[in-house]
């Protein structure tokens, strides 16, 4: 299997909203936010639903790179209930091989509502549910070791079960990606993400806003000689402005497309990973790799949801 996606399992609700929507909800736009069970239920309730699509970030990502006709896999917790079954029957049809074994659990299969504004940002309310109960018991050492890549997402890491899932994955792994994932992960878990970046990771993917939060960067120019530094491969988007990559000594860069007809920036970084890991195992160069990434996140930018 030439990657394996380690990540949220996490049904996506979408939802079109103002932005006073947000205003007197008190959302933050363009941010995760977790809420519980009881929240996730007043919140469906106020809205009407666009589209329901198994999703998470990596899980994006691996159906990306599955249609590329990438050998990929994927590991999210789910419950043994009906939107744990839609979850993996929606996987297994895109031809990626699910590696969990569901079973009745406590707490529900998780869900996202992905508010969309006027603008196309998207604002997430995320009820985990069993989603963010993952171990290590869930993770095939196995499996790991038959890949030549993992690929885990920020939004995974918490203290407890799902670090000891995360390090027992990066413990026996051949090669180890990892998205930052949200501002909010990042500042809720600096230090740890601190400490994966510059010891545990071989490929970083982050959008301009987190990785200066990461560092406490006060320009781009310390962002990039933070990664030079470390080593690795540091991938950056940036908006607008394309996407870099700075991997050890040597930085690249890649312009954006223009003049695209945006509908939903939903799963943008998703795609983008998915480009850039399919140049990364198909022996691309960096810029090639770059180019893949940025022709996935502006197709993707062009619909509703976060699948091509």
């Amino acid at each position: 299997m030439k990657i394996l996606g380690i990540g949220n399992a996490i049904v996506d609700v979408l939802c079109k909203v103002s932005d006073k929507f947000l205003i007197e909800n008190s959302f933050t736009k363009s941010t995760m936010k977790l809420i519980n069970e009881d929240e996730f239920k007043k919140l469906i309730c106020l809205l009407k639903i666009e589209e329901t699509i198994p999703g998470g970030s990596v899980a994006n990502s691996i159906v990306g790179l599955s249609h590329l006709d990438n050998d990929v896999g994927f590991i999210g917790k789910i419950s043994d209930d009906n939107l744990g079954q839609k979850y993996e029957e929606g996987l297994r049809k895109e031809n990626i091989k699910y590696l969990y074994n569901k079973k009745k659990e406590p707490i529900p299969t998780g869900s996202c509502i992905i508010l969309i504004t006027p603008d196309s940002e998207r604002t997430m309310c995320t009820f985990l549910g069993t989603a963010g109960k993952i171990n290590e018991n869930d993770i095939n050492e196995k499996d790991i070791k038959n890949s030549n890549i993992i690929f885990l997402e920020g939004y995974l890491w918490d203290k407890g079960d799902p670090k000891k899932a995360f390090e027992k994955a990066i413990g026996c792994a051949n090669k180890k990606a990892m998205s930052l994932s949200d501002l909010f992960c990042v500042e809720r878990h600096k230090e740890d993400f601190l400490e994966l970046v510059k010891n545990n990771l071989d490929i970083v993917f982050a959008n301009e806003q987190e990785i200066t939060s990461l560092i406490d960067a006060k320009s781009f120019e310390e962002i990039i000689s933070f990664s030079k530094q470390i080593k690795k491969n540091v991938v950056i988007t940036r908006g607008e402005h394309g996407s870099i990559s700075i991997n050890k000594d040597e930085v690249i860069e890649c312009n954006a497309k223009r003049n695209l007809n945006i509908k939903d920036l939903t799963g943008a970084g998703d795609l983008f990973a998915a480009g850039y890991l399919h140049g990364v195992i198909n022996n691309y160069s960096i810029k090639e790799s770059l180019v893949k990434g940025t022709e996935l996140s502006s197709k993707i930018i062009q619909k509703i949801g976060a699948r091509i």
